[in-house]
């Protein structure tokens, strides 16, 4: 990975990001991402164009992206007056490890928009950083990327933070032996000369570390069990045992829909890889296992529930800020123990209570409302964080909290949301004279490294 640049990150608001300060742009957004990919599996050879739909924020001539060590071979500029009489108009390019630094012909004024085509190729690989390896990952065959929360520029030009939101076209051409998922709706498919060529739209605007692409030597096949459509995607010889391991997954979806309101999406995905992996992990409207987190117990169940949850919490509800990622994993981690009482197994009381017995006898050292860039994914963020949402469930009341979560999901489809918001939120749920009571809750749990003991249940 190369030593990190001088450039640092201003979020749209101006103000910087503390956890991931090397990436983004305030000069500038990007709302549409129209990206044609040519990928040779053979020798993870990529050459792709990227035409980006860009808005600016405030006057000027100089745009930062994130794109990590693929080359530049051209970059342009048209619409808004920028382009020429022969059309767009070639930029000025340095590239210095991850950042892209694009000067214009002329300054563009705050509100104007404009049409960058980058075009570039290599060998894309993974970066290895505070939270392992993310982005662009090659595996025996095929392609695994997971991009939370920095890993998209492995793969394309972007504004990689999630205060920064886009639709997506993304075409990919690749060998016909292989199938190809792409964040969003599959619109076609098309077989020529031993390729197939791919086209995947997604028109609700998500932050560039929800796109992913997998490819592999997979089979497509529907799952049943919801009103919403589920495919999965897996080798033949996984088909089995990775039907049996998402068999509920159609009960799951609709207990979600029940608590959170309706599912987000057009449909969802899951991608069984050939290969194990620390931990399953989210994207948009799919989600990718790995192999050995197949099966049938509690352990596994519990992660294709977390996952599913993901399309609300994460994914409809996107983060403005990493500091408040317990919002995103807090209330995922929850609906494990939403799931584990829906499908008639344990209480959600019963599994808090054994999450603060494990978390008693751990070190109390992290705040999980501002963990750190290191701490970012620690496991007591998300114990922690439903043990948040399991003690507001108490204090609120059964109805009330119900009421106040699907609320809450309601109000932020496809938005932004943060810890601040969040208490907003609650309140609106709450008599005034509770409103101390509540963030008072909030600021033990969130922002004191002690334990607090869990709250008694509720009269019912």
């Amino acid at each position: 990975m190369s030593a990190a640049p001088v450039h640092r990150y201003l979020g749209a608001d101006g103000a910087r990001d503390p956890y991931t300060p090397f990436v983004g742009c305030c000069a500038a957004t990007v709302e549409h991402y129209d990206l044609d990919l040519d990928y040779d599996v053979e020798d993870n050879g990529l050459e792709a164009r990227a035409v980006l739909t860009c808005r600016a924020l405030r006057d000027t001539d100089r745009i930062e992206l994130d794109l990590t060590e693929l080359a530049v071979t051209d970059a342009r500029v048209g619409g808004g007056g920028l382009g020429g009489l022969l059309g767009p108009r070639k930029v000025g390019v340095q590239h210095r490890g991850s950042r892209l630094v694009l000067t214009l012909p002329r300054p563009v004024a705050a509100g104007e928009s404009f049409v960058l085509t980058v075009a570039y190729e290599g060998y894309p690989e993974s970066l290895d950083g505070p939270w392992g390896e993310i982005g662009w990952a090659e595996l025996d065959d095929g392609v695994l990327v997971a991009g939370q929360p920095t890993g998209s520029s492995t793969w394309f030009p972007c504004v990689d933070h999630p205060s920064h939101r886009a639709t997506y076209r993304v075409s990919v051409h690749a060998d016909a032996d292989y199938e190809v998922v792409v964040h969003g709706e599959l619109e076609s498919v098309a077989e020529r000369d031993g390729e197939r060529h791919w086209v995947y739209t997604s028109r609700v605007p998500l932050p560039p570390y929800l796109a992913t692409v997998q490819i592999g030597p997979y089979r497509r096949s529907e799952l049943t069990g919801s009103r919403v459509p589920q495919y999965l995607v897996c080798s033949k010889k996984r088909q089995k045992k990775a039907e049996k391991t998402f068999a509920e997954q159609g009960r799951m979806l609709e207990a979600f829909t029940e608590w959170f309101g309706p599912y987000p999406f057009p449909s969802y995905t899951v991608v069984v890889v050939d290969e194990s992996l620390e931990d399953p992990f989210e994207c948009f409207a799919c989600s990718v296992f790995g192999k050995n987190q197949l099966g049938t117990d509690w352990e596994e169940q519990r992660l294709v529930a977390h996952e599913l949850a993901h399309q609300w919490f994460g994914n409809s509800l996107v983060l403005a800020s990493w500091q408040d990622i317990w919002l995103n994993e807090g209330f995922a981690s929850y609906a494990e123990w939403v799931w584990s009482e829906a499908s008639g197994d344990k209480p959600a009381r019963w599994h808090a209570e054994k999450a603060h017995r494990t978390l008693s006898r751990m070190r109390q050292d992290l705040l999980i409302g501002d963990p750190g860039q290191v701490r970012l994914f620690d496991d007591v963020v998300y114990v922690r964080g439903a043990l948040t949402v399991h003690a507001l469930r108490e204090a609120l009341g059964e109805e009330a909290f119900r009421g106040m979560l699907r609320g809450w999901v309601a109000a932020h489809r496809d938005g932004w949301v943060s810890t601040a918001g969040f208490r907003e939120h609650l309140r609106s749920w709450a008599p005034p004279q509770r409103w101390a009571e509540l963030d008072g809750l909030l600021d033990a749990w969130l922002l004191r490294p002690e334990l607090p003991a869990l709250p008694a249940p509720a009269r019912r």
